[in-house]
């Protein structure tokens, strides 16, 4: 599926470290970068086992999230943001205290897990600081899809597999709209307005990211 979703992309990709996204390591086009929450996620989950290197981790991570932080706080460009990074990034001391430490604890434990996980895929989880552009990890998007996560037992039952097509059509526009600072209701009424004498072979113009709306005079 996401091997058809993404045949013609080209880019960055950011992913958790789920071993089927390997294969756009491999695409020419693609450039994969990891997501350090995922990261975090596995040494939190691993205090009960080891709890000063699980904290000491955590810790550290917490200061590359207190450079992003001032970055969105200073309104900083995407140069200024890269000159940050690379000025106060602790990603490079971590990475080798992560590797020094992975031969201290024990084999198949919660923290060795914890640093196995983010060592095999340190390269890829640094990458973001390379680039102002890009973000230290992907929750924007997983924060835009939790309703969805949150509700998906409910959407088993959409009376029929073209009904739930349709809701997902439905879901896409608004969350389309919504990413571009639209209100949906408005943009749904003008469209419902115009649809039927608008142009078939420009139906793409009324979409959210194209849509303009009609202004007297």
């Amino acid at each position: 599926m996401e091997i058809a979703i993404l045949k013609d992309f080209k880019g960055y990709l950011q992913t958790d470290g789920y071993a089927v996204y390997d294969f756009f390591k491999e695409e020419k086009d693609i450039t994969v970068l990891h997501c350090m929450a995922h990261a975090r996620r596995m040494f939190f989950e691993a205090k009960e086992n080891d709890k000063p290197i699980a904290e000491y981790a955590l810790e550290q991570i917490g200061l590359l999230y207190t450079i992003e932080r001032k970055a969105k706080e200073q309104q900083l460009d995407q140069e200024q943001i890269l000159q940050l990074r690379q000025t106060e990034a602790v990603l490079e001391s971590l990475g080798r205290w992560m590797k020094e430490t992975y031969l201290k604890v024990l084999p198949a434990s919660a923290i060795s897990k914890a640093l196995g996980y983010s060592i095999g895929r340190w390269p890829e989880l640094m990458l973001y600081a390379t680039d102002g552009k890009l973000n230290i990890d992907n929750n924007p998007v997983e924060n835009s899809i939790r309703p969805l996560a949150i509700g998906r037992k409910n959407y088993l039952f959409a009376g029929s597999h073209e009904a739930a097509k349709r809701s997902a059509i439905l879901y896409s526009l608004m969350g389309t709209c919504k990413l571009h600072g639209i209100n949906p209701f408005i943009w749904l009424r003008d469209v419902l307005q115009r649809i039927a004498t608008h142009p078939i072979n420009k139906i793409e113009e009324l979409l959210p990211h194209n849509w303009k709306p009609i202004t007297n005079g």
